[in-house]
C-alpha cells in the first residue's frame, strides 16, 4: 500500500482552513468549496511581519484563512474555488512591501528554501565584511579615548572620522535595514527593522548635532550607530546560516528527486546503458517504460518489469537495510538501484509518486502551528509598538524624573556603561565624563528599542517544527504539524488495534473442526506436516474459501490462501454480504453459506453444538480466531486462524510504558482469544478492549477521553480510521488503507511498531524546544527591556549601551534556531 494515493486528499486535510490555520477570516466556507494557494513571501524579518502578511492576505477578499512561516518563508492560503488569482494575491504582498510570487505546482518547479537561505547569506556576505571594518575602526578610535591614542591624537580619534564611518555605515551596509524598518512605519507594521532603524539613526543625529554644535555640551557617539548594526549584520547572517542548517533535512528531499529517466520501448530487449533515450524525469507518462541502471535513482513511482536488484529505501523509510525487487515489485521514486538493471512500468509520475507527497505532507506540516504559537503571535501583532511606547516612556521619565532624582549618575559616580566591547567581553568601563539629560535619556530610550527582539518570538516554533519534522522525515515519521507535537507531549494512554498492527496481519489457517457424516467433530490441525484433509473439512475449506473470496479482511485471505495452498479447488461464489463484524453470507453452488461469529449464525437460526463450542473455547483460549461456518441453515463447523505477533510488539509496549504511557489493545476478537497475545504482552485485561464492533472503536476511544485520559490511537484499517481520527493523536503504518492515513496525525514508513516510540520521543523533544524557545524569548524581552531601560541604574550602576542591546538581541535570535537545531543531535538517531 502506497502512502497517500492522493496528494489532493491531503492538501485538502493539511488545509489552513482544516488544521493548518494560523489566522482565519469570518466565513465558514465548506471544505469542497476551497482550495489552496501557496505563495513565497520574502522581506519577513519577525514575528511582526508575519502578522503583518497574514492580516493582509486575510483582509484580500475571497481568503477564507491563511497560515505563514517565517523560516521557510511561505504562506498558504485557503481560498474559495475560482474567486482569487494568486498573481493578484502575489501582487497585494509586494505591494504591501513584501516580494511574493505564487509557487505554481503543476510547472514541476519547486523553490528550495535552503538554496534561497544560501542566496540571502552569500548577498550579505560584503555587507558584513565592510561592516565588520568599520567595527574594528570604530572601536579603535573608541577605545582609543582612554588609551595611549587620548596622549597621542591621530585621525583615528578624530570625531569627524567617526561621523564619516558611521555615515559609510548607514549609507552602506545597514541602508537595507533602514529602508525596510522606515517602510515598516510608513505601512503602520513596523518591524523589527523599524526598532533598529529608530535607533541607530537617532544615535547618528543625536551626534552629528553634538558634533556641529559643541556648544551644546553633548556628547558625540558615533560608535554605537556603527557597533549596532555591525552586531545586527552578523546576527543576521549567523542566523540565516543557523536556518539553511534548520532546512537542511527539507533541501535534502526534494534534492532525492532525480531529474533524467532513461525511457525505452521495449522492455524485454538486452538491459544496457546503450539503451533508450534520455529525458526530463517530468515527462515521463504514465504506463512507459524506463531503464534504471545499477548506481541511479528511480525516477518514478513503478513496477517492476524485467529484472532484479536490491533498492536502498533509506530515504524514504530510514530503513539502512537495501530491499530485494523482483518482477512485480513495487519500486518508488528517489530511492537507489544497486546491484542490477531493471525495467519498470511507470505507475505514478510528478506530483502522485510517494516521494512528492511525502515533500508536500511534510512542507505542508512545517507550516501548521502548534497551538502555544498563538501566544507568540498576539504578542507579536503589538510588540514594536508596544517597544516604541516603552522607549518613549523611558525617555520621558529619565529626562524629566529620573536624572533630577539621581543627578549623580550624570556625574559618571560608580555608573557603569556597558559598551560594545563589554558586550563580548563581559566587562564595562566607567563613564568619567558629564553626561546631559538629554544624551542619557536617549541612550537609554535607544537601548531599549534595540534590545527588544521579536524575531525571536517569531522563530521560536517554526524552525523547531522545521527541524523536528525533517529529522522525522529523514527517519522515516511523517509529523503533520506543530499542533501534533503538542498533543503528543499531553498523552497518557496509548491504543493498539490489533490485527495487522500488534500482530503482522497475515493470519494462517491452523485448524479445521469439520461435522462428519457420522454427526462426530473431526478436527484436523492444518500445519506443514499436517495429513490430508478429509472429505468433510475439505469440502467445509472449500465452501468457507468460496464465501470469502468476495472479502478482503485478513481472516478471508488466510482462508482463501490456505484452500489454494491445499490445491482445493475453490466453487464459484456469487450474492455477496457482509455484516461488518460479524461475518460474511454469499450463494455458492446454490447454496447459501455463511461464515462468521456463533452469534450471528444462531440469530439467523442455526443451531451450533455444545460439542462445536467446547472444541472452539479451547482454541480462542490459545489465542485463535474461530469463525463458525454454515450452508442451508447447518452448521458445518469451524476454522481457526491465528495472526503471529509481530518481532517488535514486546520491545515497542515495553518502551512506551518507560516513557510513562499506558498501553491499552483494541480488538473485535472475543476476549478469550486475545488474551494469549495480551498475556505475551504483559497487558492486564483491564488494558484489554475486546469485542469492539467496527463502529464501536471511536466510541471506546471517547469513553477514555471522558475519563480524562489523553490518547493516542495506533491501527492501519479502514475500520480504524473513526478511532484514529477520534484519538488526540492518530497513529497509521505505511502499509495502512488510504483512509486510515488520511485520519492518522503521524505516519510510520517503515511500519515497524518500534517506531511509534520513536515518533513520540521525537515529538516530545521537538515540543519541548518550542517551550524552550519560547521561554526564552520571552524571558528575553521580559528582562532585557527593564534592564535596558535602566531599571538597574540607580542601585547598581549599571546599563546597557545601544551596541551592547543590538548584539544581545542578534544572539537571542540567533540562540533560538541554534537550541532548535540541537534536535538532529537525538540519542536514538545515532
Amino acid at each position: 500500500m502506497e502512502v497517500l494515493q492522493s496528494v489532493d486528499k491531503s492538501s485538502e486535510r493539511l488545509s489552513p482552513q482544516t488544521a493548518i490555520s494560523g489566522s482565519s477570516g469570518a466565513d465558514a466556507t465548506p471544505a469542497s468549496d476551497v482550495e489552496t494557494i501557496t505563495l513565497d513571501v520574502g522581506g519577513m524579518k519577525c514575528a511582526g511581519c508575519v502578522k503583518a502578511v497574514e492580516n493582509q492576505l486575510i483582509q484580500y477578499p475571497g481568503v477564507v484563512s491563511a497560515c505563514v512561516n517565517l523560516v521557510t518563508e511561505v504562506a498558504v492560503c485557503d481560498v474559495k474555488s475560482g474567486a482569487v488569482d494568486p498573481s493578484a494575491l502575489a501582487a497585494k504582498l509586494t505591494e504591501a512591501g513584501f516580494p511574493t510570487q505564487p509557487r505554481y505546482s503543476q510547472t514541476g518547479e519547486t523553490i528550495s528554501p535552503a538554496q534561497r537561505h544560501r542566496q540571502e547569506i552569500e548577498s550579505s556576505i560584503w555587507r558584513l565584511a565592510i561592516a565588520g571594518i568599520l567595527i574594528v575602526l570604530s572601536g579603535i578610535g573608541h577605545f582609543g579615548q582612554h588609551s595611549w591614542f587620548a596622549e597621542h591624537p591621530s585621525i583615528l580619534t578624530s570625531f569627524w572620522f567617526h561621523w564619516g564611518l558611521a555615515t559609510a555605515t548607514l549609507v552602506g551596509p545597514g541602508r537595507s535595514i533602514l529602508v525596510d524598518g522606515f517602510k515598516g512605519l510608513q505601512r503602520l507594521a513596523p518591524n523589527m527593522n523599524s526598532l533598529v532603524g529608530l535607533g541607530a539613526v537617532t544615535a547618528y543625529t543625536a551626534s552629528t548635532v553634538a558634533l556641529l554644535f559643541p556648544q551644546l555640551g553633548w556628547e558625540c557617539f558615533f560608535d554605537e550607530p556603527v557597533m549596532l548594526l555591525g552586531f545586527i549584520l552578523l546576527g543576521r547572517t549567523l542566523e540565516q546560516h543557523a536556518r539553511g542548517r534548520a532546512v537542511a533535512a527539507f533541501e535534502a528531499l526534494l534534492s532525492l528527486q532525480p531529474p533524467q529517466a532513461r525511457l525505452i520501448a521495449d522492455p524485454n530487449v538486452d538491459l544496457t546503458a546503450d539503451t533508450g533515450v534520455e529525458i526530463p524525469a517530468d515527462r515521463v507518462r504514465v504506463g512507459e517504460y524506463l531503464l534504471v541502471l545499477p548506481g541511479e535513482k528511480i525516477p518514478v513511482d513503478g513496477e517492476t518489469i524485467v529484472g532484479k536488484t536490491t533498492v536502498d529505501e533509506s530515504m524514504l523509510t530510514g530503513e539502512a537495510v537495501p530491499v530485494p525487487k523482483q518482477i512485480g515489485d513495487v519500486v518508488q521514486a528517489g530511492t537507489l538501484n544497486q546491484s542490477g538493471a531493471i525495467a519498470i512500468r511507470a505507475t505514478r509520475i510528478g506530483k502522485d509518486t510517494t516521494l512528492a507527497q511525502i515533500v508536500a505532507l511534510v512542507e505542508a506540516a512545517q507550516t501548521r502551528k502548534a497551538p502555544v504559537q498563538h501566544l507568540a503571535d498576539t504578542v507579536a501583532g503589538y510588540f514594536t509598538y508596544g517597544v516604541m511606547a516603552a522607549a518613549a516612556f523611558t525617555f520621558l521619565f529619565w529626562y524629566f524624573i529620573g536624572t533630577h532624582l539621581w543627578p549623580d549618575l550624570l556625574l559618571g559616580h560608580g555608573a557603569t556603561l556597558m559598551t560594545h566591547g563589554a558586550a563580548v567581553m563581559g566587562h564595562g568601563s566607567m563613564v568619567a565624563h558629564h553626561q546631559s539629560p538629554l544624551m542619557l535619556s536617549l541612550k537609554l530610550a535607544i537601548a531599549v528599542l534595540v534590545v527588544a527582539c521579536p524575531c525571536s518570538l517569531g522563530l521560536a516554533t517554526p524552525t523547531a517544527i522545521l527541524v523536528g519534522t525533517g529529522v522525522g522525515a529523514e527517519s522515516g515519521l511523517l509529523i503533520k504539524g506543530g499542533d501534533v507535537l503538542e498533543r503528543v507531549s499531553s498523552l497518557d494512554a496509548v491504543v493498539f488495534d490489533k490485527t495487522g498492527t500488534l500482530t503482522t496481519g497475515h493470519p494462517c489457517v491452523t485448524d479445521c473442526i469439520s461435522v462428519a457424516v457420522n454427526g462426530e467433530l473431526e478436527k484436523q490441525n492444518l500445519s506443514s506436516a499436517s495429513p490430508p484433509l478429509s472429505d468433510s473439512a475439505a469440502k467445509l475449506l472449500q465452501l468457507a474459501a468460496a464465501a470469502e473470496s468476495g472479502t478482503c479482511h485478513p481472516l478471508a485471505t488466510a482462508i482463501v490462501e490456505e484452500a489454494r495452498k491445499l490445491g482445493l479447488p475453490i466453487p464459484p461464489a456469487e450474492d455477496f454480504y457482509t455484516e461488518p463484524g460479524f461475518g460474511v453470507r454469499a450463494v455458492v453452488e446454490g447454496q447459501t453459506v455463511l461464515v462468521g461469529t456463533s452469534d450471528w449464525l444462531q440469530a439467523t437460526g442455526i443451531s451450533v453444538g455444545d460439542a462445536l463450542k467446547a472444541q472452539v473455547r479451547a482454541l480462542a483460549q490459545a489465542g485463535k480466531t474461530v469463525v463458525y461456518v454454515a450452508s442451508d441453515n447447518i452448521s458445518l463447523g469451524s476454522i481457526a486462524v491465528a495472526d503471529a505477533l509481530r518481532p517488535d510488539a514486546k520491545t515497542a509496549v515495553a518502551d512506551l510504558r518507560r516513557l510513562g504511557l499506558r498501553v491499552m489493545m483494541l480488538t473485535g476478537d472475543r476476549l478469550e482469544s486475545t488474551l494469549p497475545i495480551a498475556s505475551e504482552l504483559l497487558l492486564d485485561t483491564s488494558d484489554v478492549l475486546a469485542g469492539v464492533l467496527p463502529d464501536g472503536k471511536a466510541l471506546a476511544i471517547a469513553t477514555l477521553q471522558t475519563q480524562g485520559h489523553r490518547v493516542a490511537m495506533i491501527g492501519d484499517g479502514i475500520n480504524d480510521a473513526p478511532a484514529l481520527a477520534q484519538a488526540d493523536v492518530g497513529i497509521a503504518l505505511h502499509a495502512a488503507t488510504d483512509i486510515a492515513i488520511e485520519s492518522a496525525q503521524i505516519i510510520l514508513m517503515r511500519d515497524a511498531v518500534t517506531d511509534i516510540v520513536k515518533s513520540i520521543q521525537l515529538s516530545r523533544a521537538t515540543f519541548n524546544k518550542i517551550r524552550q524557545n519560547l521561554f526564552w524569548a520571552l524571558a528575553y524581552n521580559t528582562l532585557g527591556i527593564p534592564i535596558a531601560a535602566g531599571v538597574l541604574l540607580p542601585s547598581l550602576g549599571f546599563v546597557l549601551s545601544p551596541a551592547a542591546a543590538g548584539a544581545m538581541m542578534a544572539f537571542s535570535s540567533v540562540s533560538v534556531v541554534t537550541n532548535s537545531l540541537l534536535l538532529r543531535r537525538l540519542p536514538w538517531r545515532r
